[in-house]
């Protein structure tokens, strides 16, 4: 596995879905950035008309509480004084304005990168919920008339039989014990 994959599969697992957002967390970016949450995020405020509410939200304690319950989530630290930032596709891709060091540049492509890969998986799943749907549709419309024709099949070849006939078979006794 290239060096790009590993960074590529290390921030898909830091992506999560907040609100109906894919979003990483301020700590989560730090971390990639290599610089401390405290530091990430004092850039942020003094930069905060980059920050929209669609490009940046911070959390509230529930949902910090169903992120620490449901992920086990390490770098929510329960000693932090605030809630983390969640950070949307836009967001991230901003920070590239606020940091502007090497290491910043090459994560924040690796991570466009991922959000792009994800995007294609989601339009690929569409299309192919599409396409399975129309599968079906298709496939009950061809059975109804294959089975509509073997219905009618069935008329003309079963054979016509008079209602008083004698019935071919063994009699039986049922014997009382």
């Amino acid at each position: 596995m290239t060096k790009l994959e590993q960074d590529i599969l290390q921030i898909e697992n830091m992506i999560y879905i907040i609100r109906g957002h894919k979003v990483m967390l301020d700590s989560d970016l730090a971390r990639l950035y290599g610089v401390e949450t405290k530091r990430l995020n004092e850039q942020i405020k003094r930069n905060i008309n980059r920050f929209p509410e669609d490009f940046m939200f911070q959390l509230t304690e529930i949902e910090v509480h169903f992120l620490r319950s449901q992920f086990a989530t390490a770098n929510l630290d329960s000693k932090r004084r605030f809630n983390p930032y969640a950070f949307t596709e836009n967001g991230v891709a901003m920070l590239s304005s606020v940091l502007s060091s090497e290491r910043a540049i090459e994560i924040n492509i690796a991570i466009m990168r991922t959000f792009t890969k994800l995007r294609s998986f989601l339009a690929m799943e569409n299309s192919n919920k599409e396409r399975i749907k129309k599968l079906e549709d298709n496939s009950t419309q061809l059975f109804k008339v294959v089975f509509q024709k073997l219905d009618s099949l069935e008329e003309l070849i079963t054979p016509k039989l008079p209602a008083n006939r004698s019935k071919i078979g063994l009699k039986t006794k049922i014997v009382a014990e």
